[in-house]
């Protein structure tokens, strides 16, 4: 199969080129399927090493004299020439070789790299010249496109026009539909007809969660050509930010070179009105995150104000709530420390995109719900649902929230509240969903969702202030058992089950895969290490609140 060639860039595609009167009679002998490619510059190649004096989009015109005595050297010129992203080899042929000789064809048509046969009378002077007319009035009809889309677009952000607004404009001027995105592919603006724009989000560009998947070939950078006609991507940025994706899917033709060059001017636009909205948003979110802070810490007045103030925020506090605590997770790594969160200067600019995030999948089923990130986390006031199905509402938002694998979705560990009847109670609910997430990424490992409720006992060992104590009191307890080698973890995993079916040997060997007289090894074996468990009612709340205690991950 083909492969794709060189990357878009203006100029005129070869098919284009070969209309030319000038190269009437010129065939493609191999290659059509780059035919696409652009040209921007004409060569001559009148010496064998010419490989070093070859430039990107070069149409490379030859009579074959450098290659009469070596004609079978041209395969290997093709796949060079092809590597320095040259648009097409033209060749003389009948002047000074006969034939192209078969092998370099072939290669051609693996790299879809096109070679075209041009008649013997034809003029490499009249070439160049129409040719090269032809790609500087193309230029200039493309510079002057992109122009007019720029100003276009400047003039509707002065008037104080948004992403949407921007989007609109674009839309209308390149007759396509347009998405405008997060950098990890949140749409953020969607503009043309309603019929077309459904088709669009409806492509396998797009994942179940509606999010563009950038991660995907479908979404990289540049031009998408497919039978239904393509799309074209830029990204919208300033400096070292990424700040998002515009892409367009014209309605009525291919994209081509001239669209991906309309929209880098038109992403300039777009990373303008970014910076814009980001600066008014800043003070906003300040305001609405010191008032939201103060509220989870306890420092607000009473609850009647607290609901007014909140109203005119656009927050809904009046009525049962349940707070949600979001903590970025890494890998170790150089933003990592190790315990499974984020730490150092990636932290901020992660949690602003996570709380985007939680805000934009809360909105749609909640609007009176209150999200913020703070330093290190985000914070979200959720109303109750009706059916009060807690876990279903949380389960929905970490869904939409986490998207469909990936395109730079970052993992993150959730905490969940118990209910708070009124707004006195949240910042008992905040500690309890802050607990949640402490003790669920301890127990269960990084990306977990935790319900307060849920902990059980690791509620009661969280509230031990020293770790040092805990891990005393499982050491002495376990004894060897507490170690980390592998006959430690199995014996654990023993003794665990024991417990757990109130020293039902029968079940524990059926749940363990084990005969019933190994189990009865096991347990003799255990009692010699531990005591005697079987017998000591006291001793077995130990050894349960000591395996405990080595679940939590954070203790070994």
């Amino acid at each position: 199969m083909p492969s794709p060639g060189p990357p878009a860039r203006a100029g005129v595609p070869l098919r284009e080129v070969l209309r030319a009167d000038v190269l009437a009679g010129a065939s493609v002998l191999a290659g059509a399927a780059g035919l696409d490619r652009a040209v921007t510059r004409l060569n001559v190649m009148e010496v064998p090493d010419i490989l070093a004096w070859v430039r990107p989009g070069e149409l490379l015109l030859t009579t074959g004299y450098p290659l009469r005595e070596a004609p079978e050297g041209l395969a290997d010129l093709v796949e060079a020439l092809h590597a320095k992203d040259v648009a097409a080899l033209a060749v003389k042929v009948g002047r000074y070789l006969d034939e192209v000789p078969q092998d370099a064809l072939d290669r051609a048509d693996a790299l879809g790299f096109p070679v075209l046969s041009l008649p013997p009378m034809t003029s490499f002077d009249d070439v160049m010249t129409d040719v090269l007319t032809d790609v500087v009035n193309r230029q200039a009809r493309t510079l002057a496109r992109a122009e007019a889309v720029h100003r276009g677009l400047i003039e509707i952000v002065l008037g104080g026009g948004g992403l949407e607004a921007v989007a609109d404009g674009l839309s209308d001027a390149l007759d396509a539909v347009v998405l405008v995105t997060t950098p990890d592919g949140r749409l953020v603006a969607v503009a043309g007809p309603a019929g077309q724009r459904a088709e669009v989000l409806a492509g396998p560009w797009m994942d179940a969660s509606g999010r563009l998947r950038t991660e995907d070939v479908s979404a990289a950078l540049g031009l998408h050509r497919d039978g239904a006609g393509g799309h074209a991507v830029v990204a919208v940025a300033a400096g070292a930010l990424d700040h998002g994706r515009i892409v367009a899917f014209p309605r009525t033709r291919t994209p081509d070179a001239d669209d991906l060059h309309a929209l880098e001017r038109a992403a300039t636009v777009c990373a303008l009105v970014v910076n814009r909205d980001l600066a008014v948003a800043a003070v906003e979110d300040k305001y609405r995150a010191d008032f939201l802070r103060d509220l989870v810490t306890g420092r607000t007045g009473p609850g009647d104000q607290v609901g007014a103030h909140a109203a005119t925020l656009g927050w809904d506090l009046d009525r049962p709530l349940v707070v949600l605590v979001l903590e970025p997770d890494s890998p170790d790594g150089p933003d990592g420390d190790g315990s499974g969160a984020v730490s150092g200067a990636r932290l901020r600019p992660l949690v602003e995109r996570q709380a985007a995030a939680l805000a934009g999948a809360v909105r749609v089923r909640d609007a009176g719900a209150a999200v913020c990130g703070f330093s290190g986390e985000v914070v979200a006031l959720l109303g109750v649902p009706d059916d009060g199905d807690v876990a279903r509402l949380v389960q929905q938002v970490v869904g939409v929230v986490r998207g469909d694998g990936g395109g730079g979705r970052r993992p993150f560990t959730l905490g969940v509240s118990r209910v708070c009847p009124g707004t006195d109670d949240v910042p008992a609910g905040y500690s309890q969903a802050r607990t949640a997430v402490r003790v669920g990424r301890q127990v269960s490992g990084a990306g977990t969702v935790t319900h307060f409720d849920a902990l059980g006992v690791y509620r009661l060992l969280s509230l031990v202030p020293d770790p040092a104590e805990l891990r005393s009191f499982a050491s002495e307890t376990l004894g060897p058992l507490a170690g980390e080698d592998a006959e430690a973890d199995d014996m654990r995993r023993t003794l665990d089950v024991l417990l757990e079916t109130n020293l039902n040997v029968a079940e524990t060997a059926r749940r363990l895969h084990f005969h019933y007289n190994t189990l009865r090894y096991r347990i003799a074996k255990l009692e010699r290490i531990l005591g005697p468990f079987t017998e000591d009612a006291t001793l077995r709340l130990d050894l349960a609140l000591a395996l405990r205690v080595v679940a939590m991950r954070g203790l070994r």
